[in-house]
């Protein structure tokens, strides 16, 4: 790992923590793939159009986080097993209703930032600015995400008080 000039035991603790960013971002995106083929109601159309362009865009981070880990000369955890021990973030039922469906997705949201978070710390202190750069990109993203849903929910809560 010389040519990366980086500290093998500070790279070692932020892959730790990419790591559980890969087990978060896996139980995202199968939460995403659920919520996708079972909303129904009102809120159909606009939701299943909605998760799936989330999911795909998560599938691409994920892509990108294994490939970091492995750029830093580290092996990404690859086990569904190994996943639901590590992750923040924990599955959802099937039969769930479409409001209760995004805010599931803004807390989700909430322990992805969180760890996103972390995860620039640790690479902070190891002077890793490849995952810094990666992961800002991410948090902005996952932030104006955040906010056009909770927009979104406002809204369709206020229009279903009013009915």
């Amino acid at each position: 790992m010389n040519y990366l000039n980086l500290d093998p035991k500070r790279t070692e603790a932020t892959v730790e923590q990419l790591n559980v960013l890969l087990a978060d971002y896996h139980i995202y995106y199968q939460k995403l793939r659920n919520f996708h083929w079972n909303v129904v109601g009102e809120n159909f159309f606009d939701l299943h159009e909605k998760f799936e362009e989330m999911y795909n865009d998560t599938l691409i981070k994920i892509d990108e986080i294994a490939e970091r880990i492995l750029t830093l000369r580290y092996q990404p955890v690859s086990h569904l097993s190994e996943y639901l021990k590590m992750a923040n973030l924990k599955e959802s039922p099937s039969e769930t209703a479409d409001l209760e469906m995004i805010e599931l997705l803004l807390e989700d949201h909430g322990k992805l930032l969180t760890q996103m978070r972390k995860t620039v710390n640790f690479a902070d202190e190891g002077g890793d600015e490849g995952t810094i750069d990666l992961l800002g990109a991410y948090i902005r993203e996952l932030e104006k995400t955040s906010w056009m849903l909770d927009s979104w929910r406002m809204t369709k809560s206020e229009t279903h008080k009013k009915s």
